[in-house]
């Protein structure tokens, strides 16, 4: 059996801010999709992702009608030591919520608001 997400959307308002923000804090570049025509108006921006690999993919979604900010799903990115991806979200406009800490045998976690109010998680084993 797969894990069960398979894949997400964080919600922006400006999106060559919210591109440059998460783009600085992961160090890699987020790519154009193709809007679907049933979905006019729709901007995504994904995640490098590839399909035979575990995990989920996602994007950075412009759409009118849906707007970012904390709500009750939270995204967390894989990270070699989530306190430089912290300390990188605060470089790229965010801030820090939560700052890195312990979660006993399953690594760290860092809690950081990216530049349109949505809460991201950050994890690592370090």
């Amino acid at each position: 059996m797969n894990n069960p997400v398979i894949w997400f959307e964080i919600y922006v308002e400006d999106m060559p801010r919210a591109r440059a923000f998460y783009e600085h804090l992961l160090g890699l570049k987020l790519e154009r999709m193709n809007s679907p025509a049933s979905l006019d108006g729709i901007e995504l921006w994904a995640f490098p992702m590839e399909m035979d690999r575990v995990g989920a993919g996602g994007a950075l979604v412009k759409m009118e009608g849906v707007r970012p900010g904390g709500g009750g799903t939270l995204v967390y990115f894989v990270c070699a030591d989530c306190a430089v991806e912290a300390q990188r979200a605060v470089e790229a406009g965010g801030t820090v919520f939560k700052a890195k800490m312990p979660i006993g045998e399953y690594g760290h976690i860092a809690l950081v608001h990216d530049t349109e109010g949505n809460l991201v998680g950050l994890h690592s084993m370090q």
